[in-house]
């Protein structure tokens, strides 16, 4: 019974483990596409620097009146936004399983 109790937390920890690496290299590939993006933005002039905030702006109330009239287009909207998260997924999985 110990051994079999033993094989199952030395699984989880693989298993864990596994999940967490390959779940945050996935998640800095994507942080260092984000980071050139960036500075490519900050890289040009400066109006085209200025005209983010106003379009973050314009993208927030568009966001908040889609939510106060359309909750199911909202949520539907939604989803692909949480499927690219689908790495960060991968790392609070395998942090549960590495929780004992």
């Amino acid at each position: 019974m110990a051994r079999r109790q033993k094989f199952s937390e030395s699984f989880r920890s693989i298993a864990g483990s596994s999940l967490v690496g390959l779940g945050l290299h996935i998640l800095f590939g994507n942080l260092d596409r984000i980071t050139e993006q960036v500075q490519h933005l900050l890289g040009g002039n400066a109006g085209e620097a200025l005209g983010v905030l106003p379009s973050s702006v314009l993208a927030a109330s568009h966001a908040a009146q889609a939510y106060a009239l359309d909750h199911q287009g909202f949520l539907q909207g939604l989803l692909p936004i949480f499927w690219s998260f689908w790495p960060l997924f991968l790392v609070i999985a395998g942090t549960v399983l590495l929780r004992d």
